[in-house]
Order: C-alpha cells, then sequence, then structure tokens
C-alpha cells in the first residue's frame, strides 16, 4: 500500500504556487507535486465508492490524468475540496458505467429535449457530448451550472458558494443551459 497510507499536512499558499506553477509551464512534475499529498485522500474516497482497492489505486492514476486537463479549465480555488468532488464524481461515474444502466436521465438532468436520441448513440456518448458543451461554457455558468443541476442547490445556495449574486447565478444559469442546448445539438449533427 505504501503511498497510500502517507500522511502529510497540504498547505493551501504550497497549494496555489503549485497551482500557478503548473498552469504556467504544463509541467507534469510540478502536478505530481501537488497531487502527491492528496493520493491518501483520494484513494480513501475512491475505496469508498468503488469497495475494491485494485480498482481504487487504478481510478488515483486516471484522476491524476483528469487533472493534467482539467486544473487548466476550471477556477479551482481549494485544490483539497475541488479534488475531492472531481474524485467522488470520477467514482460515481465509474459505477454507473460498471453497472450499465444510466442512473441520470440526462432529459431530466437538464430540463430541455436532449438532441442525440439516435438509437446507435449510447448514453455514454451522450455524457461525453455533455461534459465536452460544459467545456465551452464560461467559468461562471460552468460552476453555476455545476452546483445547481448536479450537486442539485438552490439559487441561493449556488449564490452562496460562489459569491455571485441571485441575479448572476440566474443569469449564468439560463444562459449556461441556453449554451448547453446548441452546442449538444451541434453535436448531434455530428
Amino acid at each position: 500500500m505504501g503511498w497510500f497510507n502517507k500522511k502529510h499536512k497540504a498547505d493551501t499558499a504550497d497549494d496555489e504556487a503549485l497551482l500557478q506553477q503548473y498552469r504556467q509551464t504544463g509541467d507534469l512534475a510540478v502536478l505530481g507535486r501537488l497531487y502527491e499529498p492528496y493520493m491518501p485522500m483520494v484513494f480513501g474516497v475512491c475505496l469508498k465508492y468503488l469497495q475494491d482497492e485494485e480498482q481504487s489505486k487504478d481510478a488515483v492514476m486516471q484522476i491524476f490524468e483528469e487533472l493534467v486537463i482539467k486544473v487548466t479549465r476550471h477556477d479551482v480555488k481549494q485544490f483539497k475540496s475541488w479534488l475531492y468532488v472531481l474524485s467522488r464524481n470520477f467514482c460515481l461515474t465509474q459505477l454507473r458505467a460498471n453497472k450499465k444502466t444510466q442512473t441520470i436521465n440526462i432529459d431530466e438532468f437538464m430540463e430541455f429535449p436532449f438532441v442525440l436520441h439516435h438509437e446507435e448513440v449510447s448514453n455514454e456518448q451522450n455524457l461525453t457530448a455533455l461534459e465536452k458543451c460544459m467545456q465551452t461554457l464560461s467559468s461562471e455558468q460552468q460552476r453555476s451550472v455545476e452546483l445547481f443541476y448536479i450537486r442539485e442547490k438552490c439559487y441561493k445556495e449556488v449564490a452562496e458558494l460562489t459569491g455571485f449574486s441571485l441575479n448572476e447565478v440566474k443569469s449564468y444559469i439560463q444562459n449556461g443551459k441556453r449554451n448547453l442546448k446548441i452546442c449538444l445539438e451541434k453535436q448531434g449533427e455530428r
């Protein structure tokens, strides 16, 4: 088990400096130094959800691979909290894929007709298209839509968590939803 059991006191200032350095240089060694102290936490989250030690070890590495791109695309304020949520969501996605059932009906999730309804298009492809389209949103829209739809927060909670005004939150969610719909329609035409 080795490194999965290491205890390390994380330092928020160090995290921010390493995150900034990685964004500027793209140096994976820097990202590795940022991620390493949190590997035991990530492993613990994965073990809790996946309930399989080997699968959890693999997930720790796969989550690092996701970090390579995601930390440059997301406005990360508290790395540890953000990484926890990323790890949990990764595991939930794995569990859904393993069950071969879609626990979230994407039509209901987004509250508008989903364009990719061809029989040959799988739920996995729908989720991939949705994920790609989420990345096209502004960071404010992305954060608001994610908190509102995925984490099921109300407008007021989204405003409290983001620091945006209630009107800004409503606008970001409405515009984000519209932009997602447009993007998904374009994905469906391909």
